[in-house]
């Protein structure tokens, strides 16, 4: 009989990893059948872009899922999420758990769950030094296993369930699920800063994918992985970066945006802005260009994040305003990411080409941080990160909002610096210095960055796809 896996998308930069690479083709050839769970509302379009023989979709029932986390027990499944984000052992870098910390109990202040605060800040002060208190939290998880698969269970028999994260996402319901259906679980890390910013399972998982020996490192000493079950597979996302498969001619993407062939190309892409405005940043950028204060002529092209577009959000206010402040400016331009449903956030892939052709094109690229600072790596272009503060942040009552230049300890954001494949600024005057920088040395750190994602994403062939895909085959095997 043949194979079946689950695979569960429930995000759009999921969608890239398991579709846009040679993930799940290397599994359809070996003749598995697969079966992806994704965004309801999405699912339609997905099916008709990506449907082939032996692929079929599932939606992920994110309302079901909802629901039950409203209605059964949801003050200690709260508090269960926050333990499992924030009580990862100390043996490695803790400033992302810290900051995780402050976010999801920003609200607690002024609730009535504020009096649970110190008991739970006492309980991950011991998980950070416990390991068997670590694995008590992950398998108390496994209480709330709702039967919201079990017809899928039923009809499909997986042979191995695989999904994007190790139960730290909605994911953590149907790997509950499987566990105790008694059907072998794994997962793949699509995000860079997962392993320091999430930490523990949050269902019984048994292998886990990810980018590189510092990923496997943070798993390990972070997260009380097991060496043997941790594989390094590279970022398959990426594999089309490196492949340069997405790319739009240089005039091409010109004339797409209607930007000028004689000025130099900066690029801002929105980062961090959960915690923090960007408006300051894009706002410098802005003013750089538009008064000409750089050393070469210069037009911007600002990316907004998918958060931008959370109708009725302070994310969304921040978008208007940004727009119109820009309005009339011929050199300043915006991109806005493509989604194929609501519940993919414009993290779909549908936009890769855009992406990889911004990066490749742009002279200095600018951003908070961001996963794309290694994307932009990747294209060997020019990298300053952006850090100029608003005083108070967000100041909004519940929300957590730190200073900008307080996150630079924060795991992949120390890497980034001390890896020297870009710069840090933190004032206008120190952005306009680094930009006139670069552009007076387009080739500068430019082994730094080769480096930086060589020690990043390990596989720099495009072979991260087929890699993950075999090694997923092997666990298969093993079930024989």
């Amino acid at each position: 009989m043949k194979k079946r896996v689950f695979l569960i998308a429930d995000h759009g930069l999921s969608i890239i990893y398991f579709l846009q690479s040679d993930f799940t083709a290397t599994l359809l050839k070996a003749g598995v059948e697969v079966v992806l769970f994704t965004d309801d509302e999405a699912l339609p379009a997905i099916a008709e872009r990506f449907s082939q023989p032996g692929l079929t979709f599932e939606g992920i029932r994110v309302e079901a899922c909802a629901s039950y986390y409203r209605s059964v027990d949801p003050h200690f499944q709260r508090w269960l999420d926050l333990l499992r984000w924030a009580g990862g052992s100390n043996r490695i870098n803790t400033a992302a758990m810290d900051g995780n910390f402050h976010l999801l109990t920003a609200g607690y202040y002024s609730s009535r769950q504020h009096y649970a605060l110190p008991f739970l800040r006492m309980i991950i002060w011991m998980m950070r030094r416990s390991r068997p208190l670590r694995r008590f939290i992950v398998r108390l998880q496994q209480r709330y296993t709702p039967k919201i698969y079990s017809d899928l269970f039923e009809k499909y028999h997986p042979d191995l369930v695989v999904s994007r994260t190790p139960g730290w996402r909605i994911d953590r319901y149907i790997l509950r699920e499987a566990a105790r259906h008694g059907i072998p679980t794994a997962a793949v890390l699509v995000g860079w800063d997962n392993p320091s910013s999430y930490n523990l399972n949050g269902s019984p998982v048994e292998h886990i994918v990810c980018w590189s020996e510092i990923q496997k490192e943070e798993l390990v000493l972070g997260s009380d992985w097991d060496p043997e079950c941790v594989f390094i597979g590279g970022i398959p996302s990426y594999d089309g970066y490196f492949r340069r498969e997405w790319l739009i001619p240089h005039d091409d993407y010109f004339r797409q945006h209607g930007l000028d062939p004689n000025r130099k190309l900066l690029t801002y892409a929105c980062s961090f802005e959960t915690l923090h405005p960007n408006y300051p940043n894009m706002v410098a950028l802005v003013d750089l260009v538009n008064e000409n204060r750089l050393s070469e002529p210069c037009q911007l092209l600002i990316r907004f994040h998918p958060n931008h577009f959370r109708k009725d959000t302070r994310f969304e206010e921040e978008k208007k305003r940004v727009t119109e402040y820009i309005r009339g400016m011929r050199h300043v331009h915006i991109v806005e990411p493509v989604s194929l449903g609501a519940g993919l956030a414009h993290y779909s892939g549908e936009d890769m080409p855009e992406k990889a052709s911004m990066m490749a094109w742009s002279d200095v690229f600018l951003t908070v941080y961001s996963t794309m600072v290694v994307e932009t790596a990747i294209h060997d272009r020019p990298i300053v990160s952006m850090t100029i503060d608003t005083p108070g942040g967000w100041n909004m009552k519940g929300v957590y909002s730190p200073p900008l230049t307080t996150i630079g300890d924060w795991p992949t954001h120390k890497r980034f610096r001390q890896s020297g494949a870009g710069r840090v600024a933190e004032t206008p005057e120190q952005v306009r210095e680094q930009i006139d920088f670069y552009l007076k040395n387009p080739n500068a750190n430019s082994s730094e960055r080769q480096k930086f994602i060589q020690d990043e994403c390990t596989y720099i062939d495009g072979s991260a796809g087929k890699r993950t895909g075999q090694y997923i085959l092997s666990l298969l095997e093993e079930r024989k």
